[in-house]
């Protein structure tokens, strides 16, 4: 049922479905009171993000590793949207040290912070560490996300608190979660070079963002916190994203070529559970085509989920001590 669905576009449980675009899922949402974080909103579905939240009224700040570009991008929402409320700020989720200034840089502008999304990533890249030492996929798409997001959490709280409306803190992970090593998360050998392979990397490191997410919303959940954690999978998106892999990825275009999105549509699923109502209390929850949908049986596993907020506390640490 799942993939008529995506073919035909007919909408699920939530009223939308593959073929619903982020204004749609938006429409009528007044935002103008909330203050949005997007990493890697300045391209791709990221950028769609930004344009249609803005839109809606929200402070969006663009958080990119090329500053050059996310102005032109602010630029170019400009144009269509005078009154959009957009600021750039850099970031490059594979530096921790450029994570820590990022947060920084906010926490100066004595802004409220209400959504946090965790969009930015690489994907498919040959084997490579990052400065910190850390397996570059990993480093990327998880560890940056999961030290900005501890950095930030207080200054979600004190909003949620201070203005009375829930937080919400969506990570951006991927069907691809599935294709990960056999033990899931390569605990005692992420940096393995000589099993380290390109698809199963990028699995792994979308299946640690869904693990993050559940296990930041069970302990938000025990604090009393009133602020939601939720992943989602956007879809099969032709974007930048790919660049390591464009030939594999035209040919699989080409063969699947009925369940690929357009932009538009691949940022529905983000701005329907950083913004919609109905979203109101939903925490821990993975989201495909705007309805929730099971994940793997290691994503839903609290123990590993436990096991990998651990681990990486523990490399955080160990990879700040060096630097």
């Amino acid at each position: 049922m799942g993939v008529i669905r995506l073919i035909t576009g007919w909408p699920g449980p939530s009223g939308f479905g593959s073929a619903t675009t982020a204004e749609q899922v938006t429409a009528g949402i007044d935002a103008g009171d909330l203050t949005v974080v997007i990493t890697g909103g300045a391209s791709g579905i990221g950028l769609e993000t930004s344009r249609v939240l803005a839109l809606r009224g929200a402070h969006v700040i663009i958080a990119a590793r090329n500053v050059e570009a996310a102005n032109e991008a602010k630029q170019n929402i400009l144009k269509s949207n005078e009154k959009a409320k957009i600021d750039v700020l850099q970031l490059d989720l594979s530096s921790l040290k450029s994570v820590k200034d990022f947060a920084d840089n906010f926490i100066a502008l004595n802004l409220p912070l209400n959504i946090l999304i965790n969009n930015a990533g690489i994907m498919f890249c040959p084997y490579q560490l990052s400065q910190d030492g850390i397996e570059m996929q990993f480093a990327t798409n998880h560890i940056g996300h999961f030290y900005l997001t501890n950095l930030l959490l207080d200054k979600m709280k004190n909003t949620a608190s201070s203005m009375g409306i829930q937080g919400r803190i969506v990570n951006l992970s991927s069907v691809a979660h599935l294709h990960t090593y056999e033990e899931g998360i390569k605990f005692d050998s992420i940096n393995d070079k000589k099993s380290y392979s390109d698809k199963k990397a990028y699995g792994q490191s979308k299946l640690a963002n869904i693990l993050h997410a559940n296990e930041l919303s069970r302990r938000l959940e025990e604090e009393g916190v009133n602020i939601t954690v939720n992943c989602v999978h956007p879809g099969l998106i032709m974007t930048n994203l790919m660049k390591h892999s464009l030939n594999l990825m035209r040919i699989m275009k080409f063969l699947t070529y009925l369940l690929w999105k357009n932009v538009p549509q691949g940022a529905a699923t983000t701005c329907y559970v950083a913004m919609h109502p109905d979203l109101k209390g939903v925490s821990g929850k993975y989201f495909l085509d705007c309805s929730e949908w099971p994940a793997s049986d290691f994503a839903r596993n609290p123990t590993m989920a436990k096991k990998l907020w651990d681990f990486s506390n523990h490399l955080l640490d160990s990879a700040l001590q060096r630097s």
